[in-house]
C-alpha cells in the first residue's frame, strides 16, 4: 500500500465528511441523499480528472475501497455530527484537507500519464475543486469557484510546488506533505485575514456609461 494510495483514501474520506455536513445543513436529506452528495463530493473531481486524462476504468469503479472510504466518512459525519457542528470552521477544515490532498494526488497521476507540468497542475486543481463545485450545485449554493475566497488558486499554486519539489528529487513523502500543508496554511490565512484575489471588474459597463 503506497503513500499515494493512503493519501487518496484519506482525502476521499475527508471530502465525504464535508459533503455530508453540507448536505445535512442545507436540505436535511435522508441517508440516501446524503450518500449521493458525499459520493459526488468525494469522487466527482477525481472522476473528472480521469475522464479528461482517458484513465479507465475510473478509480472508484476498479477499487471498491474508495466507495468504502466514502461510506466511512458519511457514517463518521453522522455519528459525530453534533460534536463536529460545535467546532467552529469544522466544515472548512475537512473541505480544505480534502482539496489539499486531492491537488497533490491529481497532479501526481497526471504526471504519470506524461502530460506537461502545466496540464498536470490544472488536472490537480480539477481533482480538488470539481467535487466541491458539484456539491454546491446540488445543494443550491453558489459554487465555491465563484466566491471571493481563495480556493482554486491555492490548489493550482500548491500543484506547482509539488511539481517543483518532484523535479528536484525531493523525498517522496515531503513532496506530498509540503504542498498539502501549504494549501491548508494558505486557505487558513486567506480566510482569517480576508485575503482575496482582485475582482475581474468593479462595476458593469452599463453602470460605467451612466457615470
Amino acid at each position: 500500500m503506497t503513500t499515494l494510495y493512503i493519501f487518496e483514501l484519506i482525502g476521499t474520506g475527508f471530502f465525504a465528511v464535508s459533503g455530508a455536513l453540507a448536505a445535512n445543513e442545507k436540505s436535511k436529506p435522508d441517508w440516501f441523499g446524503v450518500t449521493i452528495i458525499g459520493f459526488i463530493t468525494s469522487l466527482g473531481g477525481g472522476s473528472t480528472r480521469d475522464i479528461l486524462l482517458g484513465s479507465y476504468p475510473l478509480v472508484w469503479v476498479k477499487d471498491i475501497n474508495f466507495i468504502y472510504a466514502v461510506l466511512a466518512g458519511i457514517v463518521l459525519a453522522s455519528l459525530f455530527y453534533i460534536q463536529l457542528k460545535k467546532i467552529p470552521k469544522m466544515f472548512f477544515l475537512f473541505d480544505t484537507l480534502g482539496i489539499a490532498m486531492f491537488t497533490v494526488l491529481g497532479t501526481e497521476k497526471a504526471l504519470l500519464f506524461g502530460v506537461t507540468p502545466l496540464v498536470a497542475a490544472i488536472m490537480g486543481m480539477f481533482s480538488a475543486v470539481m467535487g466541491g463545485v458539484l456539491r454546491d450545485t446540488l445543494t443550491n449554493e453558489i459554487p465555491v469557484l465563484f466566491r471571493k475566497e481563495i480556493y482554486a488558486t491555492a490548489c493550482l499554486s500548491g500543484a506547482f510546488i509539488y511539481i517543483l519539489l518532484r523535479r528536484y528529487n525531493v523525498q517522496r513523502e515531503l513532496c506530498f506533505l509540503l504542498p498539502t500543508l501549504y494549501i491548508l496554511a494558505l486557505r487558513l490565512v486567506a480566510i482569517k485575514f480576508d485575503i482575496t484575489l482582485p475582482k475581474f471588474r468593479h462595476y458593469s459597463f452599463i453602470e460605467r456609461d451612466k457615470k
